[in-house]
């Protein structure tokens, strides 16, 4: 089976900061790490080609530092990797880097896309359903387990608000996976080696044959309008009290006191 994962390099959520002329993460200089739900789908893909034999590969997109993070996904079980990296490819919205990681996945021609449910740096959880789109391929976020598949088609399960629910899918298919999934395995010593020694191929705009008005910044309909730390009000206050009525007397005399209402 021929297994992509979508691996993002995120910066450390202590050491976030914002370019204030691009209105986008500043991402040089900051620690930076795998994006944790991605662990998720890189052990599932490995204990996948582990069941049935075949490939994983994965892809990224950014800067080349994010060579990195490919590298700890090799280091994870993963075969090989591609980074996605060019100054046109650089600032897309998600719509435009759902393009180049779907031109990619279709170059490498898988059986099935997975990917974390999100990535903590933005949280929108857009880019794994709108990959599914742009490859025209179902797709089931929220994946819990992946209970049966070969090369035709895949039964899995999804967390729901109200529960778990089943679907039979047809493959190929784009599934983005949560923790429940499975535990991820830690990196052997084999393993950092491999990464260490592994060739990262470097795939620009030409290679994916992208249309330049529809990736990066070109490409993105949605931007930032504005950037700003929130005012600091001052310090807390601490109420004390004994029941509970004293203390939603005690809070809505504070509230009357300060002209919040």
């Amino acid at each position: 089976m021929n297994i992509v994962v979508c691996v993002k390099q995120v910066p450390d959520v202590a050491e976030v900061r914002i370019d204030p002329a691009t209105r986008t993460l500043a991402r040089q200089g900051v620690a930076a790490a795998v994006n944790p739900f991605d662990l998720y789908a890189i052990e599932e893909a490995v204990r996948l080609r582990e069941r049935l034999g075949g490939k994983v590969t994965a892809i990224s997109m950014g800067p080349p530092q994010a060579e990195e993070a490919l590298r700890e996904a090799i280091s994870r079980g993963a075969d090989a990797a591609v980074l996605l990296s060019s100054r046109a490819l650089a600032g897309g919205d998600t719509l435009a880097t759902s393009l180049a990681l779907a031109l990619a996945a279709k170059k490498l021609a898988p059986d099935i896309v997975l990917a974390g449910k999100q990535a903590v740096d933005a949280d929108t959880g857009q880019v794994g359903p709108e990959m599914a789109a742009r490859l025209d391929w179902p797709q089931v976020c929220y994946v819990s387990k992946i209970r049966e598949i070969d090369s035709r088609r895949a039964v899995v399960e999804r967390l729901l608000d109200s529960g778990r629910e089943a679907l039979a899918v047809e493959l190929p298919a784009v599934f983005t996976v949560v923790k429940e999934i499975n535990e991820p395995r830690l990196p052997s010593f084999k393993g950092r080696m491999k990464a260490k020694k592994a060739v990262i191929a470097i795939w620009n705009e030409n290679d994916l044959a992208a249309d330049p008005a529809e990736i990066g910044l070109a490409g993105s309909p949605t931007a930032v309008a504005e950037i700003f730390e929130p005012t600091r009000r001052g310090a807390a206050t601490m109420l004390q009290a004994g029941s509970a009525a004293e203390a939603a007397r005690l809070l809505a005399g504070k509230i009357r006191e300060l002209r919040l209402v």
